[in-house]
């Protein structure tokens, strides 16, 4: 199979790199967005702040981000000398990757999802809703889990432990 060049192996890197700051960066956000709900008394400003954060999550940075890791991933994978199983911290970010993907898409997002559909229904009520607060709760505890793991891979991707020993000359 052809392999991408220089300039392609770097336009490759760029996007790769700004998928993850989507994704991580995405992630923080949403973390710190739940923050906001702090005093709030307004039903209509609650499910403002859960239709903004639905919306960074699944329209525009989160989902776009997580993707775009798993494109250029698999670009790398099939594209260049690096493959898919090479290294130990390139099994780490494929696990890791697919991993976060299908939690988010399972877990995370339908808690999320659930909060924005109860706020838009009971409004203020919703902070003494039990169903709203468990989805809350799981979204601001493994959401956080979530991202810390992304950055624990992002950091394994800059040192590269698990490297594999290059043959003696």
């Amino acid at each position: 199979m052809n392999k991408i060049g220089l300039t392609g192996l770097k336009w490759l890197k760029g996007f790769h790199l700004l998928a993850v700051c989507c994704w991580i960066g995405g992630g923080i956000a949403l973390v710190l967005l739940y923050f906001l709900k702090t005093g709030v008394t307004d039903g209509s400003v609650l499910y403002g702040i859960n239709k903004s954060i639905h919306f960074v999550d699944m329209a525009v940075i989160v989902t776009p981000g997580a993707f775009g890791c798993l494109i250029t991933g698999l670009i790398y994978g099939i594209f260049t000398k690096y493959g898919f199983f090479r290294h130990g911290w390139m099994i780490f970010k494929w696990v890791v990757t697919v991993g976060a993907i299908l939690f988010g898409t399972f877990y995370l997002g339908p808690w999320e999802t659930e909060m924005m559909n109860i706020s838009s229904q009971l409004g203020i009520a919703s902070l003494e809703d039990p169903a709203y607060l468990y989805n809350q709760r799981m979204n601001i505890i493994f959401g956080a889990l979530q991202v810390l793991l992304l950055l624990v891979t992002l950091f394994i991707s800059i040192f590269k432990p698990w490297k594999r020993k290059n043959k003696q000359k």
